[in-house]
């Protein structure tokens, strides 16, 4: 098979990676990031293939209609998982997972500590029980998340295929498929495992299937038994079946296949013609016959899949830096304090006789001190942090997969965040990776207008566009009806009209196929022929019935015509045309011509051009409207002419040396001096939303790229209706056929940017458009850095014809070379390395399928709801998980220093400021509440003013929220706060500590009096940086505070009875008894959080960010009078349009290459189908 007749497009795209095993693949995957990811089931892989080993030393063996036989070889079932655990991995890569992060080692290393007898100043089970349960809380939200994955495969699992087990087919799930198994499948249902075609209802063992999910090219593939198995169409004739495939080993190239099938002795040679591939569905076939030959992990499409990855979000990543560098701070302060023991043992030795300390070790003492030290100041990184933010990321998951405006009622779809741990990263992202077929579009065409003989028609008339006459020139539309009922009939071009639409129902490869309620349904291998037959069905021209010589058209009168097909001059990408020639009813012989305006042109005679100015305008207008267009044209050809020129090419069909450039060759011979009857303009639907979607994701500062593997005139066509190009960007076109040619031409195109020193106003006007071959020389180390600088300067990306694992190595190098987040979206199984491989994976629930929406880390159900998922629930998440990590950081801090300014007169002992218990409390009770409502509830801008101001997206991808410098300013903060608190409190008890009665307070009682100050002040901090006060907001902050000041008392008293905390025998007269007690609580957090006040102030009357100037529109409910701006822009733009779209007008067809004219030979659809649903083949 030759290049262009690949049955998946591109050939050429990384031959080694596709030719790979899945541990290779992954592993170049790996490389291309620079990391090396941990699984656990790349373990378990090599001990399944040592265990399969000794039948892979040869090629696969299966045995035909016998998976009994073919058990003993041990291959695998055709169960699939895309869960992230199972029972075997779960521990391991739960507990790697977790201690990845820095803090859960802390905490470990700090609990074993804590076991040291005679070490720890605190209880020896504080630290070890709140990290199991963060260890738990986190356990259960994986475990939670990844059974939603199980289900979503026990589902997959559990779809129904019929399966031949003794005279007949009975219907199992897909998961009792075996190797050698025969199935049948039916019309529109995937293929559930890879299956060699075998027969099929249509004539030679043909079939029909769509690789959307595949490749991502929208034409139906055709695929062909061989004519040995062809005739084993009903049960009857599979009894008997035995025989042998001698298979290629399962490997991950979806474009190769070879094996022999020995059947009655003969060896039959196999090739990709006849291998249907699990992924891919049927189409216009009513069912086939295969044999199964891989199955589950070993099929092409698993093959090309990766693992599911750890991923760990920017956030965290930060977080991991800032926990070394704050462990650095711990062991400093525990260094400055054991150093102060030891010297002020020695120092004052003469003082300190009551400790008995004579004889001590100072050595062992100052290590001993470190450790104990250590164990004081550890909740300095607030542990309980880790428990607030899993809970936090939950419920914000929850709150996405229940917000209504992202639910998707025409199939019952809700957003599913399956991955909560990333959605902070919903507010960062700086690139999208977006797969076309499925996830831009609906993959359905739709004949939407047409240009005939200077005048242009259209179904629905858009608002004022209504056929008028300016200058002696028609500009608008006429609607279908009045082409039907009045130019048809008695037009002054009726004629041309005729020959336009008979044009449209003659000049295809379509197959009809009458229903028995008389339907016709065509059943086409491009979806835009089958619009364009359709279109001229609805415009009263049917196609109805094709035998191998001839077809049958009824005509608007009714009438049955028949034409006798002479020849077919076949499309490729070359050409860009069609032709076929008829000789007509009325006995003349005719050419009809549809292809690129460009080809069709140069082809016209001098009398062809009369409407050639008129339908380039309307080519403009379609093109800048982004539909597919063609132009179509005919001529007469004469009786002499055509018989010379048919021997010609009946000579050039049967040459054996260059067969397909003697026939084109040939076709051109004839296609000339056309006719031009017009052009037409299909409309590829796009998904509702779609291009104001990407406009809106481009204001927030988002740069999408395309990955597709759709021809390239198709790509940029799509760009152009979907917006992601506009009329005014110069495209930059990479499509070389060798690495060289590739290099000039990046080099070249950089130079040319670079020289002009190009403003940020003119990067804009750029677009990049390279092709899967020159990809995939780009993608090599040598050739990488020009690709992505090239395309960092452009505002949009289209890669064309691309493979799925070049999309993930796209997705890996952009991560590897650029430090932004990057999202990719898609709805094909060929989109799921990409989806992977990206830091955030969004899938659609859409038209090819389910298996990127099981496979990624957010699940949605139309593209248009990427909008609000990053524009509001990104931006959203992100402002509060930062909050609440800086928060928890900071209220730790304000207390657990003034255990660290405590050494200094204690005289370095390691006394607690504090009752342990009580510490304990200060993150479980008292401080709890606000990190969750910050993370919650809070908004620091409503959704409405987050959609209508993208640019506020910005601030994630800026790290606005939380950066290092961010992070510290946080830190020593509440250093400062600790500082103030405990000196102003040391002066407040220093003269003022005399209870009634003369007594003097006790530590215990200033440490009361300190742990409440700091309580209230921390609180008083959560209070200022809400920016929404809801009743979930005073019960947190106020009622906290409330809290405590009623706990305390009855723990102090009950405490010590239960000999609990006998620290507080005799505290609460000397706290809630003292004057003194109550002015340091409530006047110590004014001083320290007044400077936070002023800071705050002077940063929105002075340093405001865009943010402050939003919430002020939203207080005030501001009018914008942007929309009206808006309008006169669109209103500009589309003036603009026509004048520039000159240089982008091109065609955009979709349509098989080669081959076609053997197909349509095949069929005659006046012969009825046989007792199985079979048509024999025409003759």
């Amino acid at each position: 098979m030759n290049d262009s007749a690949s049955p998946f497009g591109n050939q050429h795209a990384l031959p080694p990676v596709r030719d790979a095993t899945p541990l290779q693949t992954e592993e170049v995957l790996d490389r291309a990031d620079g990391t090396s990811r941990f699984d656990i089931r790349r373990i378990k892989n090599v001990f399944r293939r040592n265990r399969a080993r000794a039948h892979d030393d040869g090629p696969r063996v299966v045995a035909v209609n016998d998976s009994a036989a073919c058990a003993a070889y041990g291959y695998y079932g055709n169960h699939i998982s895309t869960t992230k655990y199972n029972l075997a991995t779960f521990v391991p890569k739960f507990l790697f997972e977790q201690f990845s992060k820095y803090a859960n080692l802390f905490f470990l290393f700090t609990s074993v500590i804590q076991q040291v007898p005679n070490v720890s100043p605190t209880n020896r089970y504080t630290t070890i029980g709140t990290l199991s349960v963060v260890l738990l809380v986190s356990a259960v939200k994986e475990i939670s998340e990844d059974l939603k994955r199980a289900t979503a495969d026990k589902e997959l699992n559990s779809s129904r295929i019929e399966i031949f087990r003794g005279t007949d087919f009975v219907t199992k799930k897909w998961i009792e498929v075996r190797v050698g198994d025969v199935v049948r499948v039916r019309s529109e249902q995937p293929f559930p495992a890879d299956i060699i075609l075998l027969s099929s209802s249509e004539p030679e063992g043909l079939c029909y299937i769509e690789t959307a999910n595949l490749d991502g090219e929208t034409n139906l593939k055709i695929k062909q038994g061989r004519e040995e198995t062809a005739d084993l169409v009903d049960p009857h004739s599979l009894i008997g079946l035995t025989g042998k495939i001698m298979s290629e080993k399962p490997n991950s190239s979806l474009y190769t296949y070879e094996g022999t099938l020995t059947l009655n002795g003969r060896e039959i040679p196999l090739a990709p013609d006849q291998l249907l591939l699990r992924g891919a569905t049927l189409r216009n076939t009513a069912w086939i016959h295969g044999v199964v030959v891989f199955t589950g992990h070993e099929t092409k499409l698993m093959r090309n899949a990766t693992a599911t990855p750890i991923k760990q979000t920017d956030v965290e990543r930060i977080i991991n830096l800032q926990i070394v560098a704050l462990f650095g701070i711990l062991i400093i302060l525990s260094l400055i304090s054991s150093l102060g023991n030891v010297i002020k043992i020695s120092v004052s030795a003469d003082s300190l006789g009551y400790l008995y300390l004579e004889g001590t070790n100072k050595v062992l003492l100052f290590f001993k001190d470190i450790l104990t030290y250590w164990i004081l100041f550890s909740n300095l990184v607030p542990i309980s942090m880790f428990v607030t933010v899993e809970i936090i990321k939950f419920y914000q998951a929850y709150m996405i997969g229940s917000d209504l405006d992202m639910y998707f009622a025409d199939t019952d779809t809700p957003t599913v965040c399956r991955t909560s741990s990333l959605v902070e990263e919903l507010g960062q992202i700086e690139y999208i990776f977006s797969d076309k077929t499925g996830t831009l579009t609906r993959n359905i065409m739709e004949f939407f207008s047409c240009s005939i003989a200077g005048r242009c028609y259209t179904e629905v008339i858009p608002e004022d566009k209504n056929a008028t006459m300016i200058d002696g020139v028609e500009v608008g539309f006429h609607t279908f009806q009045t082409l039907l009922d009045d130019h048809l009939v008695s037009g002054p071009n009726r004629q041309v009209i005729d020959e336009f639409l008979t044009l449209l129902a003659a000049c295809h490869t379509v197959i009809p196929e009458v229903k028995d309620d008389g339907t016709i349904k065509y059943q086409a291998a491009s979806p835009d022929e089958g619009a364009l037959v359709d279109g001229a069905a609805s415009l009263r021209y049917k196609f109805t019935v094709r035998k191998p010589k001839s077809i049958t058209l009824e005509n608007p009168s009714g009438t049955l015509l028949t034409y006798e097909l002479l020849n077919i001059c076949e499309f490729n990408s070359t050409r860009k045309r069609m032709s076929a020639i008829y000789r007509c009813p009325d006995g003349t012989i005719r050419l009809y011509c549809k292809g690129a305006d460009t080809v069709i042109l140069e082809r016209l005679s001098e009398e062809g051009g009369l409407y050639v100015d008129d339908t380039l305008r309307h080519l403009e207008e379609f093109a800048s409207d982004g539909l597919r267009t063609l132009c179509l044209a005919t001529r007469v050809i004469p009786e002499a002419e055509y018989h010379s020129w048919a021997e010609a090419h009946a000579r050039a069909a049967t040459t054996l040396d260059g067969r397909a450039d003697a026939l084109d060759a040939c076709a051109e011979i004839i296609e000339r001096d056309l006719f031009l009857l017009g052009a037409t303009a299909i409309e590829d639907k796009l998904q509702d939303g779609v291009p104001e979607t990407i406009h809106t994701l481009q204001e927030a500062g988002i740069k999408i790229w395309v990955l597709t593997g759709d021809r390239q005139e198709t790509a940029v066509n799509i760009g152009m209706s979907c917006k992601l190009l506009s009329e005014d960007m110069n495209l930059l076109i990479v499509n070389e056929e060798t690495k060289e040619a590739v290099k000039e031409n990046l080099v070249s195109k950089l130079q040319a940017i670079n020289s002009h020193q190009i403003s940020e106003q003119e990067i804009d006007t750029l677009a990049l458009v390279i092709d899967g071959k020159s990809l995939g020389f780009a993608l090599e180390a040598d050739l990488e850095d020009y690709l992505i600088e090239i395309g960092t300067k452009c505002k949009a990306v289209i890669c064309c014809r691309v493979s799925p694992l070049q999309k993930a190595l796209v997705v890996k190098m952009v991560k590897r070379k650029r430090k932004a987040l990057l999202l990719a979206i898609g709805d094909g199984a060929n989109d799921v390395s990409m989806i992977q491989a990206a830091h955030v994976g969004v899938g659609i629930s859409g038209m090819e399928g389910m298996q990127a929406a099981r496979s990624a880390d957010v699940a949605i159900g139309q593209f248009k709801y990427l909008r609000k998922l990053l524009l509001v629930h990104g931006s959203w998440s992100y402002q509060r998980i930062s909050q609440a990590i800086l928060y928890s950081f900071y209220k730790n801090i304000i207390l657990y220093m003034t255990q660290f300014w405590f050494v200094f007169i204690n005289c370095f002992s390691g006394q607690s400021l504090m009752e342990s218990w009580t510490l304990t409390f200060y993150n479980v009770f008292f401080t709890v509440l606000p990190p969750f409502v910050l993370g919650v509830f809070d908004q620091f801008v409503s959704a409405r003013h987050l959609d209508r101001y993208p640019q506020l997206y910005q601030l994630g991808q800026k790290k606005r929220f939380f950066n290092v410098t961010i992070f510290w300013s946080w830190i020593i903060n509440g250093f400062y706060h600790s500082a103030v608190i405990y000196i102003c409190a040391i002066y407040i008890y220093k003269y003022e500590n005399t209870l009634a009665g003369g007594n003097m307070s006790d530590h215990w009682s200033w440490g009361v009096a300190i742990y409440t100050t700091c309580t209230l002040t921390a609180l008083g901090k959560a209070a200022l940086i809400s920016n929404m006060w809801t009743k979930y907001t005073l019960i947190a902050i106020p009622g906290s505070f409330a809290f405590w000041i009623l706990f305390f008392p009855a723990y102090a008293v009950i405490a010590p009875l239960v000999n609990v905390s006998q620290e507080y025998k005799g505290v609460l007269p000397a706290t809630y008894g003292s004057l003194t007690f109550w002015a340091m609580v409530f006047c110590l957090p004014v001083l320290c959080l007044m400077r936070d006040l002023l800071w705050k102030y002077y940063k929105r009357m002075y340093r405001a960010e865009s943010y402050h100037h939003v919430q002020e529109i939203q207080k005030y409910n501001i009018a914008d009078y942007r929309p009206r701006m808006e309008q006169f822009q669109n209103a500009i733009r589309k003036v603009r349009q026509v004048q520039r779209m000159r240089k982008q007008r091109g065609f955009a067809f979709s349509q098989a290459e080669e081959g076609q004219e053997k197909i349509v030979r095949m069929y005659d659809t006046t012969q009825k189908r046989g007792e199985f649903g079979e048509m024999r083949e025409a003759h």
